[in-house]
């Protein structure tokens, strides 16, 4: 298939999540199984989702599990399969814990399109917004800027199985201790299960362990809110930096009032997009190439790396930029 998309147009979100039912054996049908229902963020990829079934008139549709559960996950994935998808894009929350379900789904003549698991077998190509350790260096780079090179930082990930999530934090690391010698990596990594409740209580448990904490980098998309409400609770907000990877619609109230100085991200909405059409030219027996242009905003100019699949796709937003971006 050869939609080409410059404009990806918004629709609203949906208050529900829509049935997950193949409509027919002659229609071409797309599940994207996300690692949870409800967020901002999958929400958002849901747009994406929906524009695409809209553009081409493929029966795609999106669901996941109540809870960022990786067995969760696989059981709705047992689900699509016994439902006779054509095709599964997949934002797997544990790659590793995935492995078996997918090859299931592959040995059943179905299409594999994963998206931030990059070291996932069972697929036929992963699609990654960008190279996650050099996002981890971007958003490292803006935190240090932010604490002047010193002081002592605390990391946070969705889930220690997350593959991005670890590649974000563990590229930002290596960027600090690279070029930052004089600021201190405090404690572990910080799993919040991408929940912004766990985030503020994770985040209080930083300050009281670490009362000299300067600086905070979260990952997962509720992160930075849940880090910014115990900042804003504890009067704190000139006194720390807090950086990650979030949506405005999720941290804008914390960026206008400085308990979060800025976010990274890339359009869930376009990459939602971009799975489904790689999976149909998957079946249409198309390749993706190095250099291909895929019609969307960021993957203009992919690279490609074995299955994985590159596109240049991030943007650094702060208080003063997030009007332009309105989701």
């Amino acid at each position: 298939m050869k939609t080409t998309v410059s404009i990806l147009a918004v629709a609203a979100v949906a208050a529900t999540l829509p049935i997950a039912t193949v409509a027919s054996d002659d229609d071409t049908s797309i599940a994207t199984v996300v690692k949870i229902a409800g967020i901002q963020w999958f929400n958002r990829m849901e747009e994406g989702v929906n524009q695409y079934a809209e553009d081409t008139g493929t029966n795609a549709f999106q669901v996941g599990p109540a809870q960022a559960d990786p067995q969760q996950q696989a059981a709705l994935i047992e689900d699509m399969i016994a439902q006779g998808v054509d095709a599964l894009a997949v934002v797997p929350m544990s790659p590793e814990a995935l492995e078996p379900v997918l090859g299931r789904a592959m040995e059943a003549g179905i299409t594999v399109v994963t998206h931030e698991a990059a070291s996932q077998q069972n697929t036929s190509y992963d699609l990654e917004a960008f190279v996650n350790e050099d996002f981890g260096a971007n958003l490292m780079e803006q935190l240090a800027t932010c604490m002047g090179g010193e002081g002592e930082y605390a990391v946070f990930v969705g889930s220690l199985t997350s593959q991005t999530h670890n590649q974000w934090v563990d590229g930002a690391i290596a960027h600090q201790e690279a070029n930052y010698p004089n600021m201190t990596l405090v404690g572990d990594k910080n799993e919040t299960f991408d929940d912004s409740q766990n985030a503020y209580e994770k985040a209080q448990e930083v300050l009281r362990a670490f009362p000299n904490v300067k600086g905070m980098q979260g990952s997962a998309s509720t992160d930075v809110a849940g880090i910014g409400l115990a900042i804003e609770e504890r009067g704190m907000e000139d006194d720390t930096c807090v950086f990650g990877t979030s949506l405005p619609s999720i941290a804008g109230q914390y960026l206008e009032t400085g308990a979060v100085d800025g976010i990274g991200f890339w359009d869930p909405s376009v990459a939602g997009y971009a799975m489904n059409k790689i999976a149909q030219m998957v079946m249409d027996g198309e390749e993706v190439t190095d250099g291909m242009d895929l019609g969307l905003p960021g993957y203009e100019n992919v690279s490609l790396d074995g299955k994985v699949v590159y596109g240049q796709a991030w943007v650094n937003v702060n208080a003063d930029n997030m009007a332009e971006y309105p989701f």
